[in-house]
């Protein structure tokens, strides 16, 4: 079974939280992230996110901007991270979520990114940019080489949205804690229990919060 899947079916039967901290691919190299997915793995991560830099990160504040700059004047590619997945499958089998935009998946082929992906190790994609109307081919293309496909829930989405995404989702849900880019927070949003119980109730899915979630504190009020 898929390590992700496997990971939220055990989940399910315990009802602990998951730690799922974000990094950016290759800043500053590949061999560094290997490493500090490991070390992550060691202090108690359950799935790390694996960023692929990107040019116009419209989704991500300055930090994880800069953090791509360098990454891509260090000539890493949506290719190089694949290769850098099988690497780290001699290290480690934590669960990886690549979280990319989806130029670099459009170039690389979505047929042949899937099947590479697979093949690499990874375990599910959230494209941040896809939304699921327009995912047909890319979700195929996914289910078909045995990986999660995620997208975006926000605080805007209606419950027939959230059903929707809900449903093109296969195995949680990323709920955008506030509207926005991605980067640290003075605090989360005050309703954000309520908002996670009816992303939960509509989209019948687990439920991933992001974004924003940048201390010990915000993290344990989720």
């Amino acid at each position: 079974m898929n390590r992700i899947a496997t990971l939220f079916q055990e989940h399910a039967q315990h009802g602990n939280s998951l730690f799922i901290p974000y990094i950016t691919g290759g800043d500053p190299s590949l061999t560094v992230s290997e490493d500090v997915i490991v070390r992550l793995e060691e202090s108690g991560a359950d799935l790390v996110e694996y960023g692929v830099p990107f040019s116009d990160p419209a989704g991500d504040g300055p930090v994880i901007q800069k953090a791509a700059l360098r990454a891509l004047q260090q000539g890493v590619s949506l290719r190089s991270m694949l290769h850098s997945v099988e690497r780290l499958r001699q290290r480690t089998q934590i669960p990886l979520l690549i979280f990319t935009y989806y130029n670099p998946l459009l170039v690389y082929g979505e047929k042949d990114f899937a099947r590479d992906a697979a093949n690499a190790g990874v375990d599910g994609v959230l494209c941040v940019d896809l939304p699921p109307d327009d995912a047909d081919v890319y979700r195929q293309a996914i289910t078909d080489n045995d990986l999660i496909a995620v997208f975006l829930a926000a605080p805007t989405s209606t419950d027939e949205r959230l059903a929707k995404i809900g449903a093109a989702c296969d195995t949680f849900v990323y709920y955008i804690s506030r509207l926005g880019v991605t980067g640290e927070r003075a605090a989360i949003a005050q309703n954000l229990a309520q908002a996670v119980t009816r992303v939960r109730e509509k989209a019948q899915k687990p439920v991933v919060v992001g974004f924003g979630i940048s201390t010990p504190d915000q993290a344990r009020s989720v």
